[in-house]
């Protein structure tokens, strides 16, 4: 089986079987998930590169334009600082304490973890992505620019007539679309709305008189009651009033966060759908087997020496315990 399934992708079996280095980083490979944490690493590092060392396409821009006049907020409704604690600590946070008293089993509490910190990092990176690349001026792009005096009112002109002096503040001006702080709030906040299911767990101080249920809700199951549904929408309608914020700050506009907020919520889904089932799946509570489990299931293990195979019950066959030239009938032939 091993040598048919070498023969059908050009060696890869073999590769997995060897029992040298190659083959023990080739199996922890298949069998871990290495493959998540060095894909969140790169987009960890392109966030931070995007974040602090690119800068945005600065669009030209006119001072008679009323949608870029309004007024810079010192003072944030939601900081930066405060929307990471609300949409990415507090369901880190929620998940950590419930992996902690209900025990819901290492690979279940793993992944799902997981796929939180990738929801997160992925929708800032794609988000930072599109902001730099259209460089569209937010609404308080004059406030940040203090043009100079002299510039044209009715013409279009470029950064060169700003006058500010605090360098983010300013090129930070043509990163209003979309909006980052509604991607990042419904790639968390989200992710923890579709976690909601309905598992049985057992927690620190299970008995055999005494179970808990919690988690995932099931929502999408026909009958649910509603005070399902509110608990699983309790985590959206904070990233809504997050993602609103930023249009009372004139930060953004509403098409800035309805963009944002539409695509942290497709990241949330597509990182929930990489390690469960379909929301509208039996067993979406239960996320997928394991890659070592499918790794074995597929025959992803160290191939056996010659002193493992005499040694182990599995390396002998019927076949080698017979021999060819001298067989003995059960029965005796009828003459």
């Amino acid at each position: 089986m091993a040598r048919s399934y070498s023969a059908a992708n050009g060696g890869t079996a073999t590769k997995i079987q060897d029992p040298g280095i190659l083959g023990s980083i080739t199996r922890f490979w298949q069998r871990s998930y290495a493959a998540d944490y060095v894909g969140f690493a790169l987009l960890l590092t392109g966030y931070i590169f995007l974040e602090m060392i690119a800068e945005p396409f600065h669009r030209m821009f006119s001072l008679d334009n009323i949608a870029i006049q309004f007024p810079f907020a010192e003072v944030e409704r939601v900081p930066s600082i405060w929307n990471i604690v609300y949409a990415g600590g507090l369901p880190l946070t929620l998940l950590l304490l419930w992996a902690l008293v209900f025990r819901p089993g290492v690979h279940k509490a793993h992944v799902s973890i997981l796929g939180l910190l990738v929801s997160l990092i992925f929708a800032s990176f794609l988000t930072n992505i599109v902001k730099n690349a259209v460089g569209r001026p937010r609404p308080d792009l004059i406030a940040r620019c203090i043009p100079r005096k002299g510039t044209p009112e009715h013409a279009l002109v470029t950064i060169e007539v700003c006058t500010q002096k605090n360098h983010h503040r300013l090129h930070d001006g043509w990163r209003s679309f979309p909006s980052g702080h509604s991607s990042f709030a419904f790639s968390g906040l989200g992710y923890l709305a579709l976690y909601v299911d309905r598992p049985n767990f057992q927690p620190l101080w299970y008995t055999n008189d005494l179970r808990f249920l919690a988690g995932q809700m099931h929502v999408f199951r026909p009958r649910t009651d509603l005070s399902r549904v509110l608990l699983a929408l309790a985590p959206l309608i904070g990233a809504a009033l997050i993602a609103i914020s930023r249009c009372e700050d004139y930060r953004h506009d509403v098409y800035d966060v309805t963009v944002g907020s539409l695509l942290g919520l497709l990241v949330a889904y597509f990182s929930y759908r990489r390690y469960y089932p379909s929301l509208k799946s039996h067993g979406c509570d239960t996320p997928y087997r394991s890659r070592a489990d499918m790794a074995l299931e597929r025959g992803y293990g160290r191939r056996k020496d010659e002193e493992e195979l005499v040694t182990s019950p599995r390396g002998f066959e019927i076949d080698d315990m017979e021999d060819d030239s001298d067989h003995v009938p059960l029965t005796e032939p009828r003459g």
